[in-house]
């Protein structure tokens, strides 16, 4: 499994955010620059992220892009289901009647606890973490 460079460049972006001091505000072209994330590849992003809520956006000369809460609130998994969505390693894990096997399949279980082992780690990691680690 592999996060799409969509959400790789999410979470950049988010991280970018949260460094700043809470209310300040960064233009989109400053951090598609830092970031090194195509210009228009960013303004979808941002527009994901704060469709879920993650981030808020203004504009004009004031404008740009800043955290819709408080960073500690915000978790990888937050940034990674807003662009990739819910996190499926396997789809037996959210879809009993996926496998022909049911429950009866020796490999879901392992499939299971490693798809809750990884939503329980990124759901603990939030972005002030970061941000103070760096």
């Amino acid at each position: 499994m592999q996060i799409t460079r969509q959400a790789d460049y999410a979470i950049r972006a988010v991280l970018y955010i949260a460094k700043l001091n809470p209310n300040q505000r960064a233009a989109t072209s400053q951090i598609a620059e830092e970031q090194k994330i195509p210009p228009s590849f960013l303004a979808k992003i941002i527009s994901q992220l704060s469709i879920a809520g993650l981030l808020h956006t203004s504009r004009g000369a004031r404008g740009g892009v800043m955290m819709a809460k408080p960073a500690e609130e915000v978790t990888l998994l937050d940034v990674v289901e807003a662009i990739d969505g819910p996190i499926t390693l396997n789809e037996c894990v959210t879809d009993d009647d996926a496998c022909s096997f049911g429950n009866e399949c020796p490999l879901r279980a392992v499939w299971c606890d490693a798809q809750d082992d990884l939503v329980k780690r990124l759901k603990g990691t939030n972005f002030a973490q970061f941000a103070a680690a760096s």
